[in-house]
């Protein structure tokens, strides 16, 4: 029985319910008994992503005619919430899915979603968005990567760092400066093919705290010419409205791994603890074990009921920034919260790398930071008031 018991939210149809079922069997499947490689080599291998195109697991909200499933995030969540349960560490789809190729189905051209699309559908392009540089977090009006037009090129030079998918990406959208001498207005994000593009290195594979499965990266742009068309869009400028635009989907997806993985972290303590024995009784006994329990249940379920509100509201083309900074950082508050309990429910193996409670724990400290720090969602949310 699952941990937290809510009513199917209206946007899960029951064809969508068989497709959960198929996903969670992919993945369980195909890309979990791969995990302790990744994590070892810091990076997942190519051929998953190959493999979830063929499933039709990439692109999932793309329309069907650029090599997208025609769905909505309503298959976007159903694929992370699965990828989280099934223990699949370091596969950066959701980014893939949900952020990247979006920016491309909203704002490129005909031809540029024809180009790139269909590619990313299949696994053959891997998609990466580099907005972060060594001394630009959140302001992104502030970044000092520049693309400056020569004839028919642009120049791009810079550094960007955090980068997720960095080591594998072959198609990353770049958010830099067409016009350095202005701050928003000047912001154009440019789309950078790697294979090929002289100029164009690869930094470090990042050591992280959590994630050890997940390639994240230095990238750096020394003179990398691109072709006038890898401008997003056709006007420069656009990229700061283009980024806040799409800002309530990308912190809509971290909420929902953040539920995920509330949900798998209790369904994990709960089970261990009707198993482990103290002081010749199951730990589930004690009544502080049902008491913290209890509270995180009851924490859970009331965030279940949000993220599936805002899910709604996001497929209904409705979920505004205040609210998506909410959801984004009510979950992953409640994420850290949550399994910081469970783990202190495993005893000291709770702090071994063998559990998945010991990885889960340190894996979600970052969401309090990407996508916008916690603390910027509290000033976007304040702005409401």
């Amino acid at each position: 029985m699952p941990a937290v018991q809510t009513a199917k939210p209206s946007w899960k149809t029951d064809e969508l319910v068989m497709f959960e079922e198929e996903v969670a069997k992919f993945y369980m499947r195909e890309l979990t008994p791969h995990v302790e490689k990744w994590r070892e080599q810091g990076v997942v291998d190519r051929w998953a992503w190959e493999k979830s195109g063929e499933q039709g697991l990439l692109c999932m909200s793309m329309p069907e005619e650029y090599g997208g499933l025609g769905g909505t995030f309503a298959h976007e969540q159903i694929a992370m919430e699965q990828q989280v349960r099934a223990g699949v560490e370091g596969f950066g789809a959701g980014l893939h899915n949900c952020i990247v190729a979006p920016y491309i189905a909203h704002y490129g051209t005909e031809e540029q979603k024809r180009r790139w699309l269909p590619k990313m559908a299949t696994g053959e392009l891997i998609g990466a968005i580099a907005m972060t540089e060594p001394g630009t977090g959140s302001d992104l009006q502030a970044v000092r990567t520049t693309a400056l037009k020569e004839g028919n090129q642009y120049v791009v030079n810079g550094q960007k760092t955090f980068i997720t998918n960095g080591q594998t990406a072959n198609i990353i959208i770049v958010v830099a400066k067409t016009d350095p001498k202005e701050g928003a207005s000047g912001v154009s994000l440019m789309v950078v093919e790697t294979d090929g593009a002289d100029g164009f290195e690869r930094g470090r594979n990042l050591k992280k705290l959590g994630n050890k499965a997940q390639d994240t990266s230095e990238l750096f742009f020394n003179d990398v010419k691109i072709p006038t068309e890898n401008l997003l869009g056709t006007d420069e400028g656009q990229g700061f409205f283009q980024l806040m635009e799409q800002l309530p989907q990308e912190r809509q997806q971290i909420a929902v791994l953040s539920i995920a993985a509330i949900e798998r972290a209790l369904e994990l303590t709960i089970d261990y603890v009707k198993e482990r024995q103290a002081f010749g009784r199951p730990v589930m006994a004690f009544q502080n074990t049902q008491f913290k329990l209890a509270e995180c249940k009851a924490k859970a379920t009331m965030a279940r009921v949000f993220v599936d509100y805002c899910t709604e509201q996001l497929i209904a083309g409705k979920l505004d920034a205040t609210t998506a900074s909410m959801s984004k950082m009510l979950l992953t508050d409640l994420e850290g919260e949550v399994i910081d309990e469970c783990l202190q429910l495993f005893g000291g193996y709770g702090y071994m790398d063998e559990y998945p409670i010991s990885r889960m724990y340190a894996d979600a400290r970052v969401q309090r930071i990407y996508g916008g720090t916690n603390e910027i969602m509290k000033l976007l949310i304040a702005r409401s008031l």
